[in-house]
């Protein structure tokens, strides 16, 4: 049985990106996403995968959830919902979803963790934002505060959340 994850980094007023590219480039969050999603199945929109510099993610099983039925990317497996990707990857173990909004959206109801880089910053040319958070149904796991990154202007936070067991 898979337990789905949702990877992403959120800036203040939940915005997570501007014409389909991340708000900021943090060297730190793009290690940690890597060393998160290594090995395992990936689940994004055609957008956020038209975005990706190099097609499908390598050492990743790449899915990605389009309503096109034509569509076919090289090292990429293609499914038309989110209930579809669900049951393709169910014996995958840690699944990760990796956007965007709409798909962060469709999975958040089947998420166990939340792996968030908070973004200490305002974009005002946002124009992609994350689904509010219940912190109330969360119980936090790792928190690191990075206040010193000299190749950013901005202090962010990589926080990891645990859905608390529901009764």
């Amino acid at each position: 049985m898979s337990e789905f994850s949702i990877i992403v980094a959120i800036a203040k007023m939940n915005a997570i990106g501007q014409n389909n590219n991340l708000l900021a480039h943090i060297s730190k969050d793009l290690k940690r996403f890597k060393a998160l999603t290594s090995r395992h199945t990936i689940i994004m929109g055609r957008k956020t995968f038209e975005s990706l510099p190099n097609g499908a993610l390598p050492n990743r099983r790449n899915i990605v959830i389009t309503r096109n039925t034509d569509l076919k990317f090289e090292g990429v497996e293609i499914v038309n919902s989110p209930e579809e990707a669900i049951e393709l990857c169910k014996e995958d173990g840690e699944v990760f979803v990796i956007g965007g909004a709409t798909i962060y959206e469709a999975f958040m109801p089947y998420t166990n963790r939340l792996y968030l880089t908070l973004i200490d910053q305002f974009f005002n040319e946002a124009d992609t934002f994350f689904p509010e958070i219940n912190y109330d149904q969360w119980d936090e796991s790792y928190r690191e505060e990075v206040v010193d990154d000299e190749q950013n202007d901005f202090n962010y936070t990589f926080l990891d959340l645990k859905r608390k067991n529901q009764a």
